[in-house]
């Protein structure tokens, strides 16, 4: 009993709180609106502030309030963790308002919407590449702002997530024994990610995956893979003849070797 007469108060309150919102909705007074959207808004309610602020924007704008109230606005969407609408609402801003002095924080969340959206490595990556434009376009368009260093971390976050899935598929590729696409893949990563920890392993990989695919060809076809593998050495040697991987490659080396001198 205690049970349902709680439920009962809670959807009762709840009414009263609806019914009281729509009598603010339907207010003709915009100063009014303003204010309770405001109040809205503070309350961290971003749902009730979004829908007062869109019913006053025709009203309030031209006038002096209607930038700061139009930022308000996205802001609440970016807050409420709607960063597709957050996003199109600060990209409108900056058409709106070119020369806010708040142009430079809206340019920098706009790009970090994109950021919020990128996904898991597996999946499509394509919010991850804009977040990577529109934060070289942040760093271009504002080269002495604070928030550079954020910029460009963001960038490296997601340049690692690219290299990740690149991996991932290069991988894939192995797993399932088709090692010419993983060599290739694996050759891929480490062209376009010259400078990463891991560069020395990509190329490995690569002169691993160019011996499977000889090791498992037609006998009239191995030849002329095995002599792709040293090409595959020869260039981890010149890129990476520091590297403690280098044991690694010798002994594949050594094992071409050994076959082609079979063959000739």
């Amino acid at each position: 009993m205690n049970r349902i007469f709680v439920a009962f108060c809670v959807v009762l309150a709840l009414s009263s709180c609806t019914s009281k919102f729509q009598k603010i909705l339907k207010n003709k007074d915009v100063d009014y609106k303003v204010k309770m959207a405001e109040s809205y808004y503070l309350q961290k309610k971003y749902s009730n502030a979004q829908q007062l602020f869109e019913s006053v924007m025709p009203f309030v704008k031209g006038t002096p309030r209607y930038e700061e109230l139009y930022l308000k606005f996205a802001n609440s969407y970016y807050l409420d963790k709607d960063y597709e609408n957050a996003e199109n609402l600060f990209k409108t801003f900056v058409e709106y308002f070119p020369s806010s002095p708040k142009t430079e924080e809206v340019d920098y969340l706009r790009a970090y919407t994109y950021y919020k959206r990128s996904p898991k490595a597996e999946l499509d990556q394509t919010t991850t590449n804009r977040t990577i434009q529109l934060m070289q376009q942040f760093i271009d368009g504002h080269p002495t702002s604070v928030k550079v260093k954020e910029a460009t971390d963001v960038i490296d976050a997601c340049r690692a997530k690219l290299e990740l899935k690149d991996f991932k598929t290069a991988t894939l590729y192995s797993d399932l024994a088709l090692y010419r696409a993983a060599a290739i893949c694996y050759g891929l990563l480490s062209d376009s990610y010259p400078d990463s920890k891991s560069a020395d392993k990509y190329k490995l990989l690569t002169l691993k995956a160019y011996y499977q695919f000889a090791e498992n060809s037609f006998v009239d076809k191995q030849k002329e893979r095995f002599e792709k593998v040293i090409v595959e050495y020869n260039d981890f040697v010149d890129r990476y003849s520091d590297s403690p991987l280098l044991s690694e490659a010798k002994k594949i080396k050594t094992q071409t070797d050994n076959f082609l001198k079979i063959t000739q």
